[in-house]
Formats: C-alpha cells, structure tokens, sequence
C-alpha cells in the first residue's frame, strides 16, 4: 500500500487560527473548562451509578414500563458519561495524569460492554490521522451492509441501503459488543494498521469483561431483584435500541453528509489538502457555541475544533469554533455546520447518493 501524505501547508490559517485560540485560551479560562469537565463526569457518573441502583427499587421493577424507562435513562447516561468523559480520556485532555485518563477510560468503556483497548486503537491511531479516507479510516473501513465511501464497491442490497439503514443503527451497540468487538480481534489488516496480533490474555480479558457486563445488566436484576428474565430482557433490548439510534445519528453525521468530503490520494500518496485543511473538510458541526449541545454530546457538536485541536479539552471548543468558522472563510476553506435534524437529513441523502453506481 503506498503510504499516504498530506501536501504542505500552503495557507496560514492554522498558524493564525493557533495565535487566536491561545489569546483566547488564558489560564483562567482553562481552569474554569477542566473544573467544569470533571463536574460533568460527575454528573454523568452519578447518574450512571444511581439509574443502575435504581433497578432494584421496587417502585420501578414491579412496573414494565418504569422498568423500561429506567433502563433506556441508564444506557443514555453511560453514552454521555463517554461523550463527555471517557472520550476527553482516551485523548488525555482529561486529566493531567495519564494513569487517571487511561483507568476512567477502561472503566467507562468496559461497563457499557464495548473493549476500551480495541476502540482507542481505531480512534487514534486510524480516524483521527486519517478522518474520511477510505481504506485508512477504520470507521468507514468496507462492510457489506453499508456504503460509506464513493471508492468501495457497490453492492445489490445496498441500492436500498437509505431505506434500511435505520434498522441497521437500531442494532449499532448491540452488535458492537457482540460481533464488531470479535472481528477486530480477528482482523490483522485494520485499515491503515497491519500485523494486528492479540495474545490470548487480552482475549480472555475481552471475554470476560463482557460476561460481567451482561451479568449486571440481566442476571443480576433477575437473580436479585426478582424481575421476570422476560422484563429484563425486554427493558434491556428497548435500551439499545434507543442509544444505538442516539449513538449512530449524533457521532455519524459529524463526518458522513453531502457536505463533507472524501479525500482520495494521487498515485503518489499524495492527498488533496494539507493536514488543517483536511479537518476542515472532512468534518461537520451541529450547533458549535451552545452550551447546552456541548454539555449533552461533549464537544462532538464542533467537531472541526475537536479534530484540529485534539489535544485540548471539550469544554472550551465553544471558545475556538467562531475563529475556526471566521478564518476559514477569510482563508476561502470549507467549514460545514448544520443543525442536527438538517445534519441527519444530509447524512440520510449521502446515503442514498452511494447507493447508486
């Protein structure tokens, strides 16, 4: 495979967009974003802790429906602990002390059954160097269900593929856990990573690890709790359900749109943009400067600020996103941003603009 470059830089946007944010970005100011990130993990870890204890408060369990809407509460709050949380975490923006980043992001991922380790190996080492390029995004990698790039083959089911890919994204954490987690073990290609290898106990760690989450999410309610299997497993179902929907349509339309591109490299390696420019291309935000969208989806709102200063925390993209959207138009670059219910409406379109040859 030949290795892959971006041009030079051939503007000074980023070097003007860098000045700006670090005048922006005083010390008080990242005090007040670090202290307000940990107040939402607090937050959104409490949460997470009082919806799993409140299972076996009988005024839930002797009702489905409460029963149904506790579980749907917990998993949501266990997607926004990692938005805002365990995401900061794996990037260690989080926490000064990379022992605390690496622990809270084990624990965080490891208890909604997903593996921690498989994740940040295909979110920082394949999507964030190379966001949007097929065959070196391991989040757009080929799959046979979905079309996610114009340069993957096409398909006969997926002609339809903007009429079923709802039901697809309903199943999305489900699947996760249960399939998607074992072909990543089995891949030794993944996207841009070769020789992927995996010793037996970190393989046993895997399995053991999404044991305990099934254990405390079913067993546990039916063996102490004494709900009905079928109302668990009901309650537990509708769960995932509901957060893979919010999952999917919230992190998928921060790259995948009309808008956004898809750059593909010369004979030579060589890609369209320069590194900056990438980002700005390949990437969409919904609703950058409101607070109340940074606090649910933990900076994954203004996601150009994400991938273009990955090494600081959520909580002050709100501060750098105007300068971002005012430079690059000075500069004559692509910034996107759409609110979220046109954002899934474009993502809906992209999909079935790849579902024709």
């Amino acid at each position: 495979m030949t290795k892959l470059r971006f041009r030079k830089t051939s503007t000074t946007f980023y070097a003007e967009l860098k000045a700006e944010a670090e005048a922006l970005l005083t010390e008080p100011v990242l005090q007040r974003a670090r202290r307000l990130m940990k107040i939402k993990c607090c937050f959104y870890a409490l949460l997470f802790i009082g919806l799993c204890l409140n299972v076996y408060n009988p005024a839930v369990s002797a009702r489905s429906w409460l029963l149904i809407l506790n579980y749907t509460a917990l998993g949501l709050s266990g997607i926004l602990l990692a938005f805002n949380c365990a995401h900061d975490c794996v990037h260690n923006t989080f926490s000064s002390r990379k022992g605390t980043n690496k622990l809270l992001f084990y624990l965080v991922f490891n208890a909604q059954g997903v593996n921690a380790s498989l994740w940040r190996k295909r979110h920082i080492a394949s999507h964030h160097i190379f966001p949007n390029v097929d065959g070196c995004d391991a989040d757009i990698d080929d799959n046979p269900f979905i079309r996610l790039s114009a340069s993957q083959p096409l398909r006969k089911a997926q002609r339809y593929q903007h009429w079923y890919a709802t039901l697809l994204y309903s199943l999305y954490t489900l699947h996760w856990i249960l399939v998607k987690d074992f072909i990543y073990l089995r891949k030794k290609q993944l996207a841009n990573l070769g020789e992927q290898r995996y010793s037996a106990a970190f393989i046993a760690e895997l399995i053991l690890l999404k044991a305990v989450y099934f254990f405390y999410m079913i067993v546990l309610p039916v063996w102490m709790g004494g709900i009905p299997f079928a109302t668990v497993l009901t309650a537990f179902l509708i769960m995932h359900i509901c957060i893979s929907l919010f999952f999917v349509l919230t992190l998928i339309i921060s790259h995948l749109s009309m808008e956004t591109a898809f750059p593909v490299s010369d004979e030579q390696g060589l890609l369209p943009y320069d590194y900056y420019e990438h980002q700005l291309a390949v990437s969409l935000d919904y609703h950058p400067c409101n607070p109340l969208a940074n606090w649910i989806f933990g900076g994954f709102n203004s996601h150009t600020a994400h991938h273009l200063f990955p090494h600081l925390p959520h909580t002050v993209y709100n501060y750098v996103s105007p300068s971002i959207k005012k430079l690059s138009a000075v500069h004559g670059l692509p910034y996107h941003e759409l609110s979220i219910p046109k954002a899934i409406a474009s993502h809906y379109r992209y999909l079935k603009y790849l579902s024709r040859p």
